[in-house]
């Protein structure tokens, strides 16, 4: 008797059944959880956020943008990769590589060697001498050999160990003493019906008289070892555990109704479906603007009125291997710029979408591990520096971070209007990635060089270099290259046109600099900024054209409760600060004979939002942002913003 106490007592964890190393915790929703789980990070392992979307800049030529304007965009949380700068977008931090290899972790995805219908990892052994750690000079080595040999109770691990030295929980003992009470009622005489270790002991006892060393007959002819002292521990054991052996038998239950549930609900084997949906309030003031900036006197008043617009994006993510993911996404929606209502680009907000409520596709990209620590995306929609660069700012995400355009993150990385292309993201140590991309606004666009195709019409090819030189800061330092065949940056905010309106339309091919920060200063506060430079030089004139923008911003995470954010912003968007073409061509001085040099004033950005995440699938972000001096001019009376924006996410 002492034999089998201390051989259950210390060596019967979970190897007669196949549970895990630690005790089964359930989620009360368990296809909520499943879908906040799954795709995460791959590189450094993650929580991935589902995606966002977003779409090209809608303020570039109109015989074009009608039919292309239809590129939606993680993530935030959190895929990235997906879309262009104005549409409502995946989240922007999180790489293609990143993306890809979530998908490994993922119980839909997975291509693990232990899937979940395979064998258990925990073998049966026959001897003891099986077990590569447990020697004959150890204490427990014959009450081991007594389970093993005696009831067939043990099991070892795929690698010939049986760990006996870990720590068990009660449940990982009751459910042990479980599997060894079902060996022990298979070996029961054949004379007994009931498998219940009272009835048996009762029926031993009234057979003390025989020997119990012969056994009795099995049922199935086998011999029946049990001894009388055996049964009365074991009834002993099971009184004790009477409660956890209950417990147990009903969190196997539950398990097994979840799983028939979700088998039966699941979307896809090998696709998951994201979606998001928005809904708006928002409006302005009604500004004097200046339009010809000669004499410094308004022309006009902007006037706009209060809207209500929604839009919606679903994004379907298909894995075919474990290693990929193609992402097909689907957006409609009817919020458009005010710009031309307000005579100035820098009160668009950034969740901008309209394309008149048509169902557009928005997404269409195959992005795949070609190493452990390099992945490649190629696409024909949703593939531009903003879905290839990781994400370093912590408002970026037209759902759920900064309400402005200019608010979500450097200009310079909208710059080319981008779709389609071909990008890589490359993990060259546990501080230090590389992302490239080269990306052309309409990729599919075959009759006109000047205006479209993969090397004609306006082109982007650019790198980041993703810095993380300690566990609280995150730099990001980018370049672009960018041609544009009518003197447009696309940046879709502040200066993105380079020469006067007046003149004939030119070519210019422009390179881009800057770098954006993020400093954890604690899990409440996060400061940071960014700086961007561009310089263009017109193909068949002499002289460039320089701009600079800058922002900083502080961000409050689970300000007032957990889940929530405050973000605070102030900075310049893009400005001409040098045009030095020939007279006539610049645009600074367009209304005034178009001579050389920047603009004489300064805008200012100054921005305030607070989301409230009244669940886990909703959250109500009101906000309100000023633009002093309105398109760089002293004149403009000042822009106020304010938005009331509601999220939906499943």
């Amino acid at each position: 008797m002492s034999l089998l106490m201390a051989s259950v007592l210390t060596t019967v964890p979970i190897s007669a059944v196949n549970l895990p190393e630690k005790s089964v915790i359930l989620p009360e929703n368990p296809v909520q959880q499943s879908t906040q789980d799954n795709l995460s990070q791959v590189v450094s392992p993650a929580e991935i956020t589902p995606p966002e979307f977003v779409q090209p800049d809608i303020t570039t030529s109109s015989a074009i943008k009608s039919k292309y304007e239809n590129i939606l965009r993680k993530s935030r949380d959190k895929i990235q990769f997906i879309s262009s700068p104005n549409l409502p977008e995946l989240k922007d931090t999180q790489s293609v590589t990143e993306a890809v290899q979530n998908q490994e972790s993922t119980e839909e995805f997975s291509q693990s060697p232990h899937p979940p219908d395979s064998d258990n990892p925990m073998s049966q052994v026959t001897s003891v001498s099986q077990l590569q750690d447990v020697q004959p000079s150890d204490w427990s080595f014959g009450a081991l050999q007594s389970l093993v040999e005696r009831y067939g109770c043990i099991a070892g691990y795929a690698d010939g160990t049986y760990l006996g030295n870990r720590s068990i929980s009660r449940y990982e003992f009751a459910a042990g003493l479980s599997a060894c009470l079902e060996k022990i009622n298979d070996a029961m005489p054949a004379v007994v019906t009931e498998p219940v270790l009272s009835v048996a002991v009762g029926a031993a006892s009234r057979r003390e008289g025989r020997s119990r060393s012969a056994g009795y007959a099995y049922a199935n002819n086998k011999i029946n070892t049990v001894n009388n002292e055996d049964l009365i521990l074991l009834q002993r054991l099971q009184g004790e555990f009477k409660s956890e052996l209950q417990q147990l038998q009903q969190r196997v239950e539950v398990v097994e109704k979840q799983t028939s549930e979700l088998q039966g609900n699941r979307f896809s084997t090998t696709t998951r479906l994201f979606g998001q949906a928005i809904f708006s309030v928002q409006g302005t003031n009604s500004p004097d603007v200046d339009l010809f900036p000669r004499d410094g006197v308004p022309e006009r008043q902007g006037k706009t009125n209060l809207t209500f617009t929604s839009s919606a994006q679903l994004t379907l993510a298909t894995s075919f291997t474990g290693r990929d993911l193609l992402l097909t996404g689907l957006a409609a929606g009817n919020l458009g710029s005010n710009a031309s209502l307000l005579s100035t680009n820098m009160g668009r907000l950034g969740f901008e979408s309209n394309t008149d409520n048509n169902l557009v596709v928005s997404d269409l990209s195959y992005r795949f591990l070609a190493s452990e620590n390099l992945g490649i995306v190629v696409g024909t929609a949703g593939v531009n520096p903003i879905n290839t660069f990781r994400g370093i700012s912590p408002l970026e995400g037209s759902s759920d971070g900064a309400i402005s355009l200019f608010g979500q993150r450097n200009p310079i990385l909208s710059i080319g209007n981008g779709s389609g292309g071909i990008g890589f993201d490359w993990q060259i140590s546990d501080r230090i990635s590389l992302q490239g991309v080269y990306s052309a606004e309409i990729p599919n666009f075959p009759s006109d060089t000047k205006q479209g195709g993969l090397f004609g019409g306006r082109y982007t090819a650019g790198a980041q270099l993703s810095l993380a030189p300690t566990n609280n800061i995150d730099v990001g330092v980018h370049y672009l290259y960018s041609h544009s065949p009518d003197g447009l940056l696309g940046g879709g905010t502040g200066d993105s046109q380079l020469i006067s309106p007046f003149a004939d339309p030119t070519a210019f091919d422009t390179q881009a600099i800057g770098a954006t920060v993020a400093w954890r200063i604690n899990p409440n506060l996060h400061l940071g900024g960014w700086g961007g430079f561009t310089s263009s030089k017109p193909s068949n004139l002499s002289g460039s054209v320089e701009t600079t923008n800058w922002m900083v911003f502080a961000a409050f995470p689970n300000l007032l409760r957990p889940g929530n954010l405050g973000g605070v912003l102030v900075g310049q968007p893009p400005k001409i600060t040098s045009s030095t073409l020939a007279d006539g061509f610049n645009f600074p001085n367009f209304s005034d004979g178009g001579t050389a040099g920047g603009r004489s004033d300064t805008s200012i950005h100054v921005e305030v939002f607070y989301r409230a995440q009244l669940s886990d699938n909703i959250a109500l972000t009101p906000g309100l942002f000023v633009i002093f001096n309105p398109d760089h001019n002293a004149a403009n009376d000042a822009l106020i913003v304010g938005t009331l924006r509601a999220s939906f996410r499943f």
